[in-house]
């Protein structure tokens, strides 16, 4: 089995709970803090550019991580943020909504994009000229295969491909089609973020990557073009992704499409400003943005709880469909 480094519990608790010194700001200089999911990382530093071109003083301090581990970062942590994203949309109001302590974090969302699972691949990948459209299942359970994902229990990403697995199961009428495929993601493929395991997937020490389509566009990877019932892409498909459920530590989660949420927690000191950026994330530019590197672009947002919203905002959203 080829190798691969596992971080240990103790370490992830330093890397996560460690904040690093920050760099001195010049008089008049505000720093905007933003949270978002891994998959959101190239996206958003090209919106954070057009930000701080828009807001000289403005210096922009994104962090990315696992969904679920950086709402923890700010429930448990007390760590700050002033926009958080996340790769799933069900997360802010079940994390940041209401905690065991009866704080609360946030008060709205928007769903400002969507993108689809798949399984991204290179030319080294074992078996990748036998792989189609149709066989993928089987080609990924062969013996000898090395699939990497990411941690259910902190990244929506980890139990999208649990989810997505079982719809697949469904699918193509294969009930031991997750199991066998899994069977080749052993724990020691197992990161926080699937972004993490990108370089391992290009050097050959995986050779395939559960992740998001439009990491796999970013990166100009391969990857398998799954139907829109398997891949969770569709709202079309809502009440049908709901027969799929991850067991994680942190319950059993039905499938939904996949949509990726922003808001602004309430303890941010700069309101107004995290508030002009979520607006730049989901007018003309950020939209332009986002389809760029691959993301469904959602247009008109959709809001939840919008009563709650900076005005200019809730003047940009529609209510959140009834899946």
């Amino acid at each position: 089995m080829k190798a691969l480094v596992v971080a240990t519990g103790l370490a992830l608790l330093m890397v996560f709970s460690t904040v690093a010194p920050e760099p001195a700001r010049a008089a008049g200089e505000t720093d905007l803090a933003v949270f978002a999911a891994g998959t959101l990382a190239v996206p958003f530093r090209q919106l954070d550019k057009v930000f701080e071109q828009q807001h000289p003083n403005v210096v922009v301090q994104p962090e990315f991580g696992g969904s679920v581990m950086m709402a923890r970062r700010i429930t448990d942590l007390h760590h700050r943020a002033d926009v958080y994203a996340a790769a799933d949309y069900h997360v802010i109001p079940k994390y940041l909504f209401h905690t065991d302590g009866g704080k609360t974090y946030a008060n709205w969302y928007v769903g400002f994009a969507g993108n689809a699972m798949t399984f991204a691949y290179t030319a080294k990948s074992r078996y990748a000229r036998d792989l189609t459209s149709d066989n993928w299942y089987k080609v990924l359970a062969r013996p000898g295969v090395e699939i990497g994902r990411s941690n259910p229990n902190t990244d929506p990403s980890g139990y999208q491909t649990l989810q997505m697995l079982s719809l697949a199961a469904e699918f193509y009428a294969d009930p031991k089609l997750a199991s066998a495929v899994l069977a080749n993601a052993p724990l020691t493929n197992m990161r926080d973020t699937e972004t993490a395991l990108l370089s391992a997937l290009e050097l050959g020490e995986i050779d395939y990557l559960a992740i998001y389509r439009s990491d796999a566009m970013q990166h100009g990877l391969e990857y398998v073009h799954l139907p829109a019932k398997i891949d969770l892409s569709d709202p079309a498909y809502a009440a049908y992704y709901k027969s799929s459920v991850a067991e994680t530590k942190n319950g059993a989660l039905p499938g939904k499409p996949i949509v990726y949420a922003v808001t602004i927690p309430t303890n941010t000191p700069v309101p107004a400003l995290a508030a002009q950026y979520v607006e730049l994330l989901l007018g003309p530019e950020g939209q332009a943005i986002m389809a760029r590197n691959g993301f469904r672009v959602i247009n008109p947002a959709y809001g939840v709880d919008s009563a709650s919203m900076p005005a200019a905002i809730r003047e940009a959203v529609k209510p959140w469909p009834a899946w």
